[in-house]
C-alpha cells in the first residue's frame, strides 16, 4: 500500500485550463504590473511639464503682465475711463501677485541663509531627520491652506461692487497672502538647507537616511484601499513632489558651486548624490502605484484617464469662457503653488551671481529672453498634446460647457427632479434619483461645481434609504465624483466596490 501511495503521489496530475479564469487573471495582473513603470511615467512628464509650465510663468510673462497692467494705469488720466474697470480681473489678480512677490522679496534679505546653514549643521543625525520629515508635513499643510487664503484674495480684490460686503476688506487679504507666501519660502528653504548638510556630510548618513524615508512611504500606502479617485490624488501628489524635490536639489547644487567658485570639477563630485535622490524617487513611485494597482484591481489604462483630467485643466484655461489662470488650476490640482518656491529661487540666485559689468547685463537679458522662448515652447507643445489627448477621452463637449452658479443650478436641477416626478418606467434609480419629496437633500449636489475646482468633504459614495410608495425601503448609493471634480485636497472616501 505505502508502495502504491508513493506511486500515485508521484504520477499525480492536473490540468490548470480546469480553473482558466483565475490564471488567466493572474497573468493579467502581472501584465498589469509591467506596464505601470511605462504608464505612470507618462502621466509624470506629463505633470512635471505642466509644474514646469506654472513655474516658468512667474518669471516670464507675469512680469510682462504687471508691467501692462501697471501701464494702463498710468494712461488712464490721459485716455479717459473708458469703461466701468480700471483694470480687468486678470490685471488685478497679476498685479496682485507682483506686489506679493516684491515685498516678500525684500523681507528674505532679512533671512540669513549662511547662519540656517550652520544651525542645522550643527544638529544631530537623529534630529536632522525627525525636522525633515516634519517640514514634509507642513509643506503639504501650508499647500492645503495656501491656495485657498490666494484665491479668497483674488475674489476679494475682483468681486464685484454692487454685492454686499461679506468679507473682511482686500488689505488684510492681501497681508495674509504676504505672510503665507514669506513663510512658506522659509519653509522651503529650511528644507533645502536640511537636503544640502545631508550632502556636505562626511559620511553620508544622512543622506541616506533621508533617502530610505521614501521607501517607507511604500508601507503607508501599499497596504490601504484605493479606488480611482484615491489613486488620482496620489499621482498629483507624487508628480508635485518630484518636480519640488529637483528645484531644491538644483538651489542645493547652486550653493555649493557657490562655495567652490563655481568649479566644473564640484559638479561631478554632486552628481552621484543627485542621481542616488533621483532614482530613489522614481523607485519608489513606480513601486508604490504598482502595488496599489494591484491589490486594488485598478488597470493601468487608467493613468490615461488621469492624463486627460490634467490636460482638460490646460484647455479649458484657454476657453474664452475660462474662470481661472492656468497655473491657479495646477495649483489647486496638484497642490503645486509656484509662488514660494520662485521666491526662493529667486533669493538663491540673486545672492549666488554677482552682476558686474555691462556683459553681465547683456548676458542676463538674454537669459531671460531664453526663459521666455522656453516657456512659450512648452506652452505650445502642452497645449497640442493636452488637445489629443482630451479628444482621445471624448471630453470635447465638456470644454464649451460654463461654470454653473449656484442659484440658478438649484433651481434648475429642483425643476428637474420635478418634472420627472411620475416616471416609474425608467427603471429604480431613475425613480429614487428623481423624487423630491422623500429625498434627503444632499449638501454636494447643491453646491456650485465646476470642472477643476471642488472642495468637498463627502466621501465617494453615500448611501440613503428611500421609502417608496409600497412601503418598501430602497438603498440608494450617491454616484462618485468625476475626475474632473477631484483636487489633490478633496476628501475621497476608501470604498472600493
Amino acid at each position: 500500500d505505502s508502495n502504491l501511495s508513493v506511486f500515485a503521489e508521484l504520477t499525480r496530475g492536473y490540468f490548470l485550463e480546469h480553473n482558466e479564469a483565475k490564471y488567466t487573471e493572474r497573468r493579467e495582473r502581472v501584465y498589469t504590473c509591467l506596464r505601470i513603470p511605462k504608464e505612470l511615467e507618462k502621466l509624470m512628464i506629463f505633470g512635471f511639464f505642466l509644474c514646469l509650465d506654472a513655474f516658468l510663468y512667474v518669471f516670464t510673462l507675469l512680469p510682462l503682465r504687471v508691467l501692462l497692467a501697471l501701464i494702463r494705469l498710468l494712461t488712464l488720466p490721459c485716455c479717459g475711463l473708458s469703461g466701468s474697470r480700471l483694470l480687468q480681473p486678470a490685471q488685478v489678480c497679476d498685479v496682485l501677485k507682483g506686489l506679493i512677490m516684491v515685498l516678500c522679496y525684500s523681507m528674505m534679505h532679512y533671512v540669513d541663509y549662511s547662519m540656517m546653514y550652520h544651525l542645522i549643521r550643527g544638529q544631530s543625525v537623529i534630529k536632522l531627520y525627525i525636522i525633515y520629515n516634519m517640514l514634509e508635513v507642513a509643506d503639504r499643510l501650508f499647500s492645503s491652506f495656501g491656495q485657498d487664503i490666494l484665491d479668497a484674495l483674488y475674489w476679494t480684490a475682483t468681486e464685484p461692487k454692487e454685492r454686499k460686503r461679506a468679507h473682511i476688506g482686500v488689505i488684510p487679504h492681501f497681508f495674509m497672502a504676504v505672510l503665507y507666501v514669506f513663510l512658506h519660502a522659509i519653509l522651503i528653504m529650511v528644507q533645502a538647507t536640511t537636503l544640502n548638510v545631508a550632502f556636505n556630510s562626511h559620511n553620508k548618513s544622512l543622506l541616506t537616511i533621508m533617502m530610505s524615508n521614501n521607501f517607507v512611504e511604500i508601507k503607508g500606502s501599499v497596504f490601504k484601499k484605493f479606488e480611482k479617485n484615491n489613486l488620482f490624488q496620489m499621482s498629483n501628489s507624487d508628480i508635485k513632489e518630484r518636480f519640488t524635490n529637483y528645484v531644491l536639489l538644483l538651489i542645493v547644487c547652486l550653493r555649493n558651486m557657490e562655495q567652490f567658485s563655481w568649479n566644473p570639477d564640484h559638479l561631478w563630485v554632486l552628481f552621484p548624490d543627485v542621481c542616488m535622490v533621483v532614482a530613489s524617487e522614481i523607485a519608489v513611485d513606480v513601486v508604490k502605484h504598482a502595488f496599489i494597482t494591484k491589490f486594488n484591481d485598478i488597470p493601468a489604462d487608467v493613468y490615461s484617464e488621469y492624463r486627460a483630467s490634467l490636460a482638460f485643466d490646460l484647455v479649458s484655461s484657454r476657453q474664452k469662457n475660462a474662470y481661472t489662470d492656468y497655473s491657479d488650476s495646477v495649483s489647486r490640482r496638484m497642490g503645486f503653488i509656484p509662488l514660494p518656491l520662485a521666491l526662493l529661487l529667486i533669493r538663491v540666485v540673486t545672492s549666488s551671481v554677482k552682476i558686474q559689468g555691462a556683459l553681465a547685463v547683456v548676458c542676463v537679458v538674454l537669459f531671460y529672453l531664453g526663459m521666455i522662448t522656453l516657456k512659450v515652447l512648452n506652452s505650445i507643445v502642452l497645449l497640442g498634446k493636452s488637445c489629443v489627448y482630451v479628444k482621445e477621452a471624448n471630453m470635447e463637449e465638456k470644454l464649451f460647457q460654463s461654470p454653473p452658479s449656484a442659484a440658478p443650478s438649484r433651481v434648475s436641477s429642483r425643476a428637474h427632479r420635478t418634472k420627472h416626478t411620475r416616471e416609474s418606467d425608467e427603471g429604480v434609480s431613475a425613480s429614487v434619483i428623481t423624487q423630491p419629496t422623500h429625498q434627503p437633500e444632499r449638501t454636494a449636489s447643491n453646491l456650485p461645481t465646476s470642472e477643476s475646482d471642488q472642495f468637498l468633504t463627502t466621501p465617494d459614495e453615500s448611501e440613503e434609504k428611500i421609502i417608496t410608495q409600497d412601503g418598501t425601503e430602497l438603498v440608494h448609493r450617491a454616484p462618485k465624483k468625476d475626475l474632473l471634480e477631484i483636487d489633490r485636497f478633496t476628501i475621497c472616501g476608501n470604498r472600493i466596490d
